[in-house]
């Protein structure tokens, strides 16, 4: 035997080496493909969680608030329908003035109330009633401070910077006025940094103007010349206003186009107004009293950066907010309102209870109608039905209901469940009908390729031995298919979950402020889904909302996991080879 000759052997070396490299370049596309897709989730989980983590906490007040009779009980009967008509609010806000009885006048009234919603009373009332006891004594009551509130103490949308004062200031008061005098420029720092922040405002605003007058020489009709034109005259007196806060020999007069400096001096603060040139006068007015006028070197500059003509919490709101969180009456807790409470118009107070539970009652009705419809309608036309036209044609059919949109069968629950059979709009029963018209079909196509999956042999071994067609079906076929059956009906069941569009249709985009319940009751009261509730939040315009959609995207995101794990767990608890 000889050996191969030099050309056919390098050949195929060649060759060897071409497939060598191939497999290798398909490994590392399929790595590549891995490592990418993973990288695509990570950054989609991480922006969710990161958008989210200001929901699951929340700043809380916390009040000593006197159940006054006269207030709680309008009546005097101490009835219940009585103690529902008392003003709870109103014992809410004179526990708030107590700790700041400075607040006095109807603007200051209006920012030291406007902490906290006015529906927090509700749940003092629900206390009241339940123990008509509490009359006349004294009792904590923890609250939720207002959404704005919130986000400026969670730094969110307020930029501030506090910092300790450098050297000695004096203060005179003037009746309502108040000047600082220190005996060196002690408000310089402030001065420099906001003659910066006038440059730079001065230098875009020029650039609008520079933007604008560019758009007016190319406009082609007149109306547009003439907004181009209005544009840079607005522009162009930004940037004279900016011009007269960084000329150096002007006194800064600080607005609501500009950041905000606070002093806080001998237990009080004061909100400056005007600084001087060189940084050591400055006038002002009183916004929590002082203790004391005597001069002091112990004192705080707090800046304010974000203009109060771009933030929705004023100097005051702030003042107030600032105090009471160093008095302990404000504190940050774990938001268990986020999973306790349905959902509300004011953001502080929403939570995902009752789309949480819309959506387990949802669910189970769709569960209870796709599943055994779903399964029976498998075994029948994949073990007895005779292959004729007309299965033929339903097997198609089938296939094709799996393709059609979502939003039909929302069209098909209204026309039908609602408008001909009468069943109540935004109930569980009718969504979870919508949800199992469309899940049947996936549901029919997973367990009859389950039961396709079972080998021939299983069949014929058990009508071998006497067993009857059903028999052989139901005692040996259908266990061996159950795993296939079970994963397929769960995934559909997760499918639908996260559905929204045929939810519309059937008015389950309604705000619903009550959870339902968790009986048979609640297949018929009002109430929506998590996908939805998703869906109302992001619509919302309030931005504390936007972490709150995060935070229920979540908990879907965990539900759809759960139903996933339980596919998994079942399939391997069931499985059986042969």
């Amino acid at each position: 035997m000889t050996d191969a000759p030099r050309p056919i052997a390098d050949a195929v070396r060649q060759r060897l080496a071409r497939r060598h490299r191939a497999e290798g370049r398909f490994r590392m596309f399929g790595v590549g493909a891995i490592v990418l897709a993973i990288a695509f989730l990570a950054v989609l989980i991480g922006s969710i969680i990161a958008q989210s983590t200001g929901a699951f906490t929340t700043y809380t007040l916390t009040l000593p608030i006197t159940i006054e009779r006269e207030v709680a009980d309008p009546r005097g009967d101490m009835s219940e329908a009585s103690l529902r008509r008392g003003s709870y609010n109103q014992l809410i806000q004179r526990a708030l003035q107590a700790e700041l009885p400075a607040a006095s006048s109807r603007t200051e009234l209006r920012d030291l109330f406007s902490l906290y919603s006015g529906l927090n009373a509700a749940p003092v009332m629900r206390r009241v009633v339940a123990d008509p006891s509490l009359i006349g004594q004294e009792m904590q009551v923890s609250m939720p401070v207002n959404h704005e509130i919130d986000l400026y103490l969670k730094g969110i949308t307020v930029r501030e910077d506090r910092q300790p004062g450098e050297g000695v200031i004096t203060v005179e008061a003037d009746g309502g006025e108040v000047r600082l005098t220190g005996g060196t420029p002690v408000f310089a720092r402030f001065v420099s940094r906001i003659r910066a922040q006038a440059e730079d405002e001065r230098q875009e605003a020029l650039s609008r103007a520079a933007r604008a007058q560019a758009q007016a020489g190319m406009a082609e009709s007149r109306d547009a010349r003439e907004a181009a034109l209005a544009a840079e005259r607005r522009a162009l007196a930004d940037a004279e206003r900016f011009e007269t806060i960084i000329d150096p020999d002007t006194s800064i007069l600080l607005g609501a186009r500009t950041a905000s400096l606070l002093i806080g001096v001998n237990g009080g603060v004061i909100s400056v107004s005007a600084v001087s040139p060189d940084g050591r006068t400055a006038q002002g007015r009183v916004l929590l009293p002082l203790e004391s006028d005597a001069a002091s070197s112990d004192w705080t500059e707090w800046v304010i950066e974000t203009p109060s003509a771009a933030r929705r919490v004023g100097d005051l709101q702030a003042v107030y907010a600032r105090t009471l969180e160093e008095r302990g009456l404000i504190d940050q807790r774990f938001n268990t309102r986020l999973f306790l409470n349905a959902d509300s118009r004011e953001p502080e107070l929403a939570g995902v209870m009752g789309a949480f539970i819309g959506s387990i009652l949802t669910m189970l009705v769709t569960m209870l109608l796709a599943v055994p419809i779903g399964v029976g309608t498998a075994i029948y036309l994949e073990e007895f039905a005779p292959k004729t036209r007309l299965t033929g044609f339903i097997e198609v059919n089938i296939n094709n209901l799996a393709a059609v949109p979502s939003i039909v069968f929302g069209l098909l629950g209204l026309a039908v469940f609602i408008n001909a059979f009468g069943l109540p709009r935004s109930a569980p029963l009718v969504g979870g009908m919508v949800l199992a018209l469309m899940t049947l079909p996936t549901v029919i196509i997973s367990s009859r390729a389950a039961l396709r999956a079972v080998p021939p042999s299983i069949r014929e071994a058990a009508l071998g031995v006497g067993a009857s067609k059903t028999q052989a079906v139901f005692q040996h076929v259908l266990p061996l298919a159950m795993p296939g059956i079970l994963t397929g009906s769960i995934i559909g069941l997760a499918q639908a979950l996260g559905e929204t569009a045929p939810l519309l249709m059937i008015g389950m985009v309604a705000f619903v402020a009550d959870a339902p319940s968790l009986g048979l009751a609640g297949l018929t009261q009002p109430s929506t889904v998590m996908p939805v509730q998703v869906f109302l939040w992001s619509g919302a315009s309030e931005r504390a909302f936007e972490m709150r959609t995060a935070a229920a995207i979540l908990v879907l995101l965990t539900l759809m996991i759960l139903f996933n794990a339980v596919a998994i767990y079942l399939r391997r608890r069931f499985e059986r080879r042969w």
